[in-house]
């Protein structure tokens, strides 16, 4: 199990149509419980709700390293932006792209 930190409007804009916020949350979740894996979904401002797994930041990006590096175990992040998957350096384990992971919800 790993916990697995979203970027979330990279991912919600993958696909066309665009995931809405609340589809994204929906289909990210029921693919953790499925998988086994706990979830942050890390959306530029304000969350679609109030949540556990659920954060906003005015830098998702930033909020992002600080998750993965602050992490206890094996840390997956979703994302296809390469600037910040440089940032992440080897804190993550594994790279998933945006993109791919939007088609297997």
């Amino acid at each position: 199990m790993a916990l697995v930190v979203v970027d979330a409007e990279n991912v919600r804009r993958s696909l066309w149509p665009n995931l809405s916020p609340a589809e994204l949350v929906g289909r990210t979740r029921a693919w953790a419980a499925r998988e086994g894996h706990e979830l942050l979904l890390v959306f530029d401002g304000a969350p679609p709700e109030e949540a556990a797994d659920l954060a906003g930041a005015s830098h998702a990006d930033d909020a992002i390293v600080e998750a993965a590096a602050g992490a206890e175990g094996p840390v997956w992040v979703v994302t296809s932006d390469r600037a910040l998957r440089d940032r992440l350096g080897g804190t993550a384990e594994r790279l998933l792209g945006g993109g791919s992971f939007a088609r297997d919800l």
